[in-house]
């Protein structure tokens, strides 16, 4: 590279804005060298890319120019991977966070002195670090211990970073294959797309190309349908019409350029199919584990009602037990309530639905009580010898909506996930053959739980069991594939109760008129005056997040704990998304103070007092996706037995202890995302709302945002933004069949039993069919 030459190497954060049509982006990059008069951290470039991939590092060519409104930026006319050099490789590996007190100085030192070799050389001779500069006793001690853990991995990342692959992603690689990563990637780097998050098709055809697999190849265009059909499942999708694929494909594939023709897709479509890498039918392409989670949750639901309830209710007991609740509760149920409650307890499967504020709370109550008396059986746990002779289990998808349950109705809640027994992989305890406990099952906040889990869960339910389903299909649909609460609603074939009438409206909460007013299509400017329990702070987005930064900071000063205070956003790479809150949010409830232990990762510091959230499911710890904790101590590898650095999260009454590499399950929590806001409620949410969000602003997330909060919902930012997307609908169509399937199952017999012989098919040819295998 020429010193006149001017250039800038960068690691790519995140694309700001792209134009897909004219291959035009704007993007944010951290700064790793350059030979322009430049010295700041970041930078952001704008100009014509092909594909470029976060945490991947290029070399940009290109002139300053200013922006009026936004700064400094760098146009670019050319741009290159960038290819580090072994040397290079070994001083960015000894310089990572896997090595702590080891800079980016005394790394080049250690191999400018030992070459390539270095690491084979201080493992066989730790001596051999002895003359390096900067090396005291202590860093040479801690680098040699972390290089025998470490061994094999090093060679892994190096070889990951000759092909651009970063320290981050190559952790997950060789977590996943081991030592067998280097070989998968030259025999099918394709593989990586669907067995590591965050390895994109696109980066794979890089690769693919480096090692001359030609890209009209077999395997390139099955892993493209795959790929396809894996990404439409985190769309929410359940199969993709074989058309819709065929055209995705081409476009991922650039079919026409590659001289991939319809006859050789159709050609490899029609023979996975035969080879059950995929379901077709009627036009239509599932990935397996889909299409038979969603056979079996329907097949399982008519099981379970097909089986009448054992008691029967007697009106005048009934109309007596109810009376004695509303004088216990000091509150009277309105008709379609009593209504509710009455045919819960007479049938087997029920659909509970309403908008918050319609006393769904109370009537699960309601139900509870009234099964009590009438079945003559306690409420009380203790009452038991066995915890499996409880009547009752109450359960919801996340660990913040169990406790809300257990708070109103004062009975132990579970996650659905804990309920099953799940071990994190691909085995659940409670299953059809081992099914759960007990007389009746309430699922609350069931618009959250996809086809997946429902299945899993439907699985485990007793025939004798009576099941309600409790949820707002006006909120978000599941992340996951389905929208199974929509879709039992839709097909007509299970018993619903919809509750209209608001009782909370009465009592003055302004939050709650706002989301009904949305609901209903009415919401205008004039509704957002400012009340006891709402604002709605106008700004640009320069003054966003200094507006949020006030009001965090006056909301603590009137005593609330950040734990009580929730910022919900729904986009994290843009700068007021949810990265850019949290960094800055940090820096004021949180900030570095002497005494306070901190730890640093490549991207992130954790601080002791920090609130941050679980990324991932990890059972074994009893913590899940969405999990909110706080970092209550971090210990360095001196100071406990296993000589590592840790960080310690207490969540409710659970310690769970991360280490570095464990760090990538968790991030701050200050500002979460509004789909992983689903299911809890918080005293205090403030919602940001910007053009920047636009793709995202629409009723259903920013109807789910505004119903988690509890006391206070502050809004700022761009009211015309706000009002554009209360009125604008998920446009987003998602493919099941489910209403199709339960139709069939309820009312033709015949199709029942072909849909279980093939369900019955499946599970004798023994292949597991996870509904984990794609989250």
């Amino acid at each position: 590279m020429s010193e006149e030459t001017k250039y800038i190497r960068g690691e790519l954060i995140y694309t700001i804005y792209t134009n897909q049509a004219e291959h035009f982006s704007i993007a944010k990059i951290k700064v790793l060298k350059t030979n322009e008069a430049f010295d700041e951290d970041e930078l952001v470039v704008k100009g014509y890319f092909g594909e470029i991939f976060p945490g991947e590092a290029y070399v940009f060519y290109g002139t300053f120019v200013h922006h009026k409104k936004f700064g400094e930026q760098y146009h670019v006319d050319h741009y290159e991977r960038y290819v580090p050099k072994t040397e290079e490789g070994l001083v960015s590996y000894l310089s990572s966070d896997l090595f702590p007190k080891i800079g980016k100085k005394t790394a080049s030192r250690i191999v400018e002195a030992l070459g390539d070799g270095a690491i084979n050389k201080i493992i066989k001779e730790p001596d051999v670090l002895k003359d390096i500069k900067g090396l005291n006793d202590e860093r040479r001690t801690i680098l040699v211990e972390r290089l025998k853990t470490y061994q094999g991995f090093d060679t892994i990342v190096v070889a990951l970073q000759k092909v651009g692959i970063g320290l981050k992603l190559a952790q997950k690689i060789y977590q996943h294959y081991q030592d067998e990563a280097i070989n998968i990637l030259e025999e099918n780097p394709y593989q990586y797309v669907f067995d590591i998050e965050g390895f994109g098709f696109h980066r794979a055809d890089l690769i693919a190309t480096d090692y001359g697999i030609s890209l009209n190849h077999p395997s390139r265009i099955r892993a493209g349908i795959l790929y396809i059909l894996n990404e439409s499942l985190n769309d929410g999708h359940v199969f993709l019409p074989v058309d819709k694929v065929k055209d995705k494909v081409n476009r991922l594939l650039e079919a026409r350029r590659y001289g991939i023709t319809d006859e050789m897709l159709t050609k490899e479509l029609i023979e996975m199919a035969e080879e059950e890498y995929l379901v077709e039918e009627n036009d239509r392409v599932y990935l397996p584990v889909s299409y038979y989670a969603e056979a079996g949750l329907t097949t399982q639901l008519k099981r379970i009602s097909e089986l009448e309830v054992e008691e029967t209710v007697v009106e005048a007991d009934l109309l007596k037990v109810v009376g004695e609740v509303e004088e216990e509760e000091h509150l009277t149920y309105g008709k379609v309530q009593y209504d509710a409650i009455k045919q819960a307890l007479m049938t087997k499967v029920m659909i509970l639905t309403g908008g918050p504020g319609t006393g769904k709370t109370t009537v699960i109550k309601g139900i509870l009580k009234a099964y009590s008396e009438l079945n003559d059986v306690s409420m009380k746990l203790q009452d038991y010898t066995k915890r499996s002779e409880f009547p009752y289990i109450l359960t919801a998808p996340t660990g913040r909506a169990a406790k809300r349950i257990t708070e109103s109705t004062g009975l132990p809640a579970y996650t659905i996930h804990r309920l099953l027994g799940w071990d994190g992989h691909q085995h659940f305890e409670k299953t059809q053959d081992n099914p759960l406990e007990g007389k009746m099952i309430i699922i609350d906040e069931f618009s959250m739980v996809d086809v997946f889990l429902a299945n899993q869960l439907f699985k485990a339910i007793p025939s004798t069991m009576q099941v309600l389903l409790v949820g707002d299909e006006d909120q978000l649909p599941s992340v996951g594939p389905g929208q199974v609460l929509s879709d039992l609603l839709h097909s007509q074939q299970v018993t619903q109760i919809k509750l209209d009438e608001v009782y909370r409206q009465k009592e003055g909460s302004k939050i709650i008129t706002l989301a009904h007013r949305i609901k209903h299509d009415e919401l205008t400017a004039d509704d957002l005056i400012k009340a006891s329990d709402f604002n709605f702070i106008p700004c640009q987005r320069h003054q966003l997040l200094h507006s949020i930064e006030t009001i965090v900071t006056r909301a603590i000063a009137r005593g609330f704990d950040i734990q009580d205070i929730q910022i919900l956003a729904p986009m994290y790479k843009t700068d007021v998304g949810i990265n850019e809150i949290n960094t800055r949010i940090q820096s004021v409830v949180n900030p570095k103070r002497k005494g306070a232990r901190e730890l640093h990762t490549k991207d992130t510091v954790f601080r002791t007092g920090d609130k941050v959230i679980q990324l991932v499911n990890q059972p074994e710890d009893n913590v899940f996706n969405g999990d909110i904790g706080k970092i209550t101590a971090i210990f360095w590898e001196k100071e406990n037995v296993e000589g590592e650095d840790q960080v310690i999260v207490t969540f409710e009454d659970d310690d769970v202890t991360y280490t570095r590499q464990d760090l990538l399950n968790i991030t701050h929590a200050y500002c979460i995302s509004i789909h992983k806001s689903q299911g809890s409620e918080f005293p205090i949410v403030v919602m940001p709302v910007d053009r920047a969000y636009r793709r995202m602003l629409r009723k259903n997330l920013l109807y789910t945002a505004m119903t988690r909060a509890k006391q206070s919902l502050i809004i700022c930012g761009d009211q015309s933004a706000f009002l554009e997307g209360v009125t604008t609908i998920d446009t987003n169509e998602r493919y099941t069949t489910l209403i199709e399937r339960l139709t069939g199952v309820f009312t033709d017999e015949d199709y029942r039993e072909q849909l279980e012989e093939d369900l019955e098919e499946q599970a004798l040819e023994g292949e597991e069919v996870s509904p984990f295998d794609f989250m």
